[in-house]
């Protein structure tokens, strides 16, 4: 970057471009928050000569998606071709001065603010210390509205008033009219320059997200192009005929939905590379994103056991799977090719590849998405996974755990059956948030574990989890053995043996009836092992 000059502006100059729509807020500045005790705090020192700080605008043709209102005011929108300053640095100030100079009435709180109550309190000394604009009008002294000074010309401020009356509000309307703004302008720098100038003055340090600043880059008004809108629209939608939100899969943050874009219209989901794609080019991959990832959901719920995005081991395990269905394009997928994603999500999941370096690792693994499209092995370079049993038996359960999540995932695959009814378990977002939510239960539940001491595996190993229904979990079960609780379930439906398979539970031979946690422990592990490692390494025709 350039060593940038400050520059000066004086009232008139400063808020005509605001009103011409020449000085917009982009969308990425936080609300507008000042009230009127700063803003009477604000004018009373640009009144005393005192600086109020510099207001850094970013000049460009580019068209970014902004607040369309200061204080509740309509702004038009400047000729085409035109360029605009968005305000980077000094949002509340000017949109402060801008409330006083148009009289704006603005509800904060739920309360309404009337900024022409502002007021410069004319018998107050302005060379001393003590305030002379107010942020309501005092009783039983001459004053005169901050809004009446900057919108009357002199000869009607001060009729009706004596000499000195007279002087002050010259003095003060000059002092207004002739204060300069100081102002720097970033002029024709890229959009990514510019948000990382904001970042740096603004936020506390907290940088922009990379979602943020593309709502900002790819925003067209010409083509109704919304990034934040078609986003809240993928996630629920009124009018479309698919939205993530009916196929519970509405946790999908932001950043994800913009790296699947990335990643199908250059390759790569780096933030650098990200920032390159062109306007044009991010809204016509948008639509073909779309059809990709609703039919990576449909094939995850459908082929995998992600039933909901909750129990998705990781967000970054949709995008090369939406990638490979974008290229796949209407064809079905391919008994061959099944196998495959198969092998590569359960070996992504259980390997924690994403627990770092996603960038990169996204890129390697569009490769192998390549691969398979074209009815190769993809190629895993010595990094083959093989599960033992004592691996499932030593791992805690936690929903946090990509390799948890897997093996909930493989659950979810045998669509396990409630253990009264026979019906299938109904899974939820909100029942699947924390290892305590409603539709995990400890088969042998924990309380009942403390009170026994011949036991030696993990309490809260994963193996010991299964996924249930709320009313059976909480409200039937409690901390009962499952010798009891199991007994009565049997009672109820003869087809519970039959049942508990579709859970990877055997319920004659492990012990249960027993409530013999090792055994119980350990023949389920080997049996989640076995058929992870059947999908990891698939016996290919």
């Amino acid at each position: 970057m350039q060593q940038l000059k400050n520059d000066s502006e004086k009232y008139a100059v400063l808020f005509a471009n605001i009103d011409s729509g020449r000085v917009k807020i982009p969308q990425f500045q936080r609300d507008f928050v000042w009230g009127k005790e700063k803003t009477a705090a604000l004018i009373d020192s640009i009144l005393k000569g005192f600086p109020i700080g510099t207001f850094i605008l970013w000049k460009t043709r580019e068209r970014l998606r902004h607040m369309r209102n200061i204080g509740n005011f309509e702004l038009p929108e400047p000729p085409s071709g035109d360029a605009i300053q968005y305000v980077l640095d000094g949002q509340q100030r000017i949109t402060s001065l801008y409330a006083v100079r148009k009289g704006a009435r603005i509800t904060q709180d739920g309360r309404e603010i009337d900024y022409k109550d502002i007021v410069i309190d004319l018998i107050a000394d302005s060379e001393e210390e003590e305030e002379v604009v107010l942020d309501m009008p005092p009783e039983d002294r001459d004053y005169i509205s901050v809004y009446e000074i900057l919108n009357s010309s002199i000869a009607d401020l001060v009729k009706g008033r004596d000499d000195e009356g007279l002087n002050r509000v010259s003095y003060y309307k000059s002092k207004l009219e002739s204060y300069e703004f100081s102002t720097v302008v970033i002029d024709d720098y890229p959009i990514e320059i510019a948000c990382d100038v904001f970042t740096r003055i603004n936020t506390g340090g907290k940088p922009l997200t990379l979602f943020e600043i593309m709502v900002a880059k790819t925003f067209d008004p010409e083509k109704g192009f919304d990034l934040e809108k078609r986003y809240r629209e993928l996630i629920s939608s009124e009018t479309a005929d698919k939205d993530l939100e009916s196929a519970k899969w509405d946790t999908i943050p932001r950043e994800t939905i913009l790296q699947c874009v990335a990643a199908i219209a250059c390759g790569s989901i780096q933030r650098k590379d990200v920032l390159k794609i062109s306007r044009d080019d991010f809204i016509h991959y948008w639509d073909k994103m779309k059809d990709g990832l609703f039919k990576a959901v449909d094939y995850l719920r459908s082929h995998v056991g992600v039933r909901v995005s909750r129990i998705l081991p990781y967000n970054t395990l949709l995008i090369p799977i939406a990638w490979f269905f974008f290229h796949k394009g209407g064809s079905d997928v391919l008994p061959s090719e099944n196998e495959r994603l198969r092998q590569y999500f359960y070996w992504a999941a259980l390997n924690n590849r994403f627990n770092s370096g996603q960038g990169t690792k996204v890129g390697s693994d569009l490769e192998k998405m390549q691969a398979i499209l074209d009815g190769h092995e993809p190629e895993y370079n010595g990094h083959e996974l093989d599960i033992s049993a004592e691996d499932l038996m030593s791992r805690p359960f936690s929903v946090g755990d990509a390799y948890c999540m897997a093996i909930v995932c493989l659950l979810c695959e045998k669509e396990p059956r409630r253990f009264n009814t026979k019906g299938k378990v109904n899974l939820d977002n909100d029942w699947l948030k924390i290892a305590s939510s409603k539709n995990y239960h400890h088969f042998f539940p924990r309380a009942f574990l403390k009170k026994k001491t011949d036991y030696e595996s993990l309490p809260n190993s994963i193996v010991n989890i299964v996924l249930i229904d709320d009313l059976l979990n909480k409200r039937t079960i409690h901390a009962k053995p499952p010798s009891q609780y199991m007994m009565e379930f049997q009672k109820m439906n003869s087809k519970l043996p039959k049942i508990m398979k579709t859970h990877f539970i055997h319920l004659d031979e492990w012990g249960i009836f027993k409530d013999d946690y090792d055994r119980f422990v350990h023949k389920r592990a080997k049996a989640i092992a076995k058929a992870l490692n059947n999908v990891l390494n698939p016996k290919m025709d």
